[in-house]
């Protein structure tokens, strides 16, 4: 029995599959949770139903009393195994979340010829740009799609591609304020829209003559990023527990390379080479598939050393960012600045002065890294060494203005 298995249990060993009930109704939903470790935890109902007197807790099944309940085990059992192939299929290509996960029990429709609606073409063009475009940016598409279903909800219209011109625009940017949208992701939901039209224009679908006329405004934001000081007062501070401590020194490397979460978190001691006296690590971006050779600095070396050649564990992006504005906090960044934080309540970014250690993301090690080096190593290196694909938009990314460039320029003079 255990050599029939026991290849089964290694492969999936690190991934866990549990089915709960959340109501004591007669028809009460059955939902699965997925759960690896510290990288996610992750929940989702199901398309399964049961009378909550036939639900076993202990054992997270039905009770076997009938035979219906027997082959409803069944369907529960082929469902599991399913998932957790799919999982192994996915793993380390798409990043495992909430609607990773639903999307697995209700699959977004398949569209083989092209629409002329608004949000088919969502799916159509991300089943076209499969194997191009990385996780994240599939997961933002997926946020605007549904972000144009709830336009359409509200209005009670649905759109063609055509219908897409100043009106539009002017009826889903009154929408999007209305719930509570910054600016920025409103300008940015308006962007893929087009996105959309101009890559179904090229496929021969009719798109409106207003549509290179729409612009969208973007507002200017804070570039929060840690200092040298900062980061000397992160590294130095004494932490409780070992959570807070790995964290750290993730947050600490990921200053030192200047690489996204979904790369630094997944960095391990075979991607690293030695070449002429230097320590290199060599890996591909998950969002741009850009294979990278980047060095690890002395800081980092030491965190390694430390670790006995090992990179800290990995953890989720959600425990990350909860962790390290932990760190910070004990690191003493209490000081205010202004930003944007994500209201819990309302699920929407506000704007106003914070204390600097609940600003800080996952994202602020990459800009921290690009920000303390401009001006000290070549522009083109540090874009080498981030990934981005242009000056500009390096440059952006770190907020520098011409007016900057320009006063830098003039200490060569």
């Amino acid at each position: 029995m255990w050599a029939k298995y026991g290849l089964y249990t290694y492969l999936y060993s690190m991934a866990t599959i549990k089915f709960i009930i959340q109501s004591d109704s007669d028809t009460a939903g059955i939902y699965v949770r997925l759960k690896e470790g510290r990288l996610f935890d992750v929940k989702a109902k199901t398309k399964f139903i049961i009378n909550s007197k036939d639900w076993s807790t202990t054992k997270g099944q039905p009770t076997l009393k009938t035979e219906s309940l027997k082959a409803l085990n069944g369907d529960l059992t082929a469902f599991k195994s399913d998932l957790l192939s799919h999982y192994n299929r996915t793993k380390n290509k798409l990043e495992v979340n909430t609607q990773w996960l639903k999307d697995f029990i209700n699959p977004p429709q398949q569209v083989t010829e092209t629409p002329d609606k608004l949000v088919l073409y969502y799916d159509y063009y991300a089943l076209h740009k499969k194997g191009v475009l990385g996780a994240t940016t599939f997961k933002k598409l997926n946020v605007y799609k549904h972000l144009v279903e709830r336009f359409e909800k509200e209005t009670k219209t649905e759109y063609l591609l055509k219908d897409v011109d100043s009106k539009f625009k002017l009826r889903f940017e009154t929408f999007c304020t209305k719930e509570g949208y910054a600016p920025n992701t409103i300008a940015q939901s308006i962007k893929s829209i087009k996105t959309m039209c101009y890559h179904a224009q090229t496929n021969g679908i009719e798109v409106s003559n207003q549509l290179s006329n729409i612009a969208v405004k973007w507002q200017k934001v804070e570039k929060i990023y840690l200092d040298l000081n900062e980061l000397k007062a992160i590294e130095t501070a004494t932490l409780p527990t070992d959570s807070l401590i790995n964290a750290k020194d993730w947050l600490l490397i990921s200053c030192e390379t200047g690489q996204r979460v979904s790369d630094f978190m997944r960095f391990n001691k075979d991607q690293i080479r030695h070449e002429g006296g230097k320590t290199l690590i060599e890996f591909t971006q998950v969002k741009t598939n850009k294979i990278m050779t980047i060095p690890l600095s002395k800081k980092v070396m030491t965190i390694l050393k430390k670790r006995k050649g090992e990179f800290p564990y990995p953890i989720s992006d959600q425990k990350y960012n909860e962790y390290i504005k932990e760190v910070c906090k004990v690191a003493k960044l209490t000081h205010k600045v202004k930003g944007s934080i994500m209201n819990k309540e309302t699920e929407r970014k506000e704007t106003g002065l914070f204390h600097k250690w609940e600003l800080v993301t996952s994202h602020i090690g990459r800009r921290s890294f690009a920000t303390n080096n401009y001006g000290r190593i070549p522009t083109s290196l540090l874009i080498g060494a981030t990934g981005h694909s242009t000056e500009k938009m390096f440059l952006e990314y770190i907020g520098k203005t011409d007016t900057q460039k320009a006063m830098q320029l003039a200490e060569y003079f």
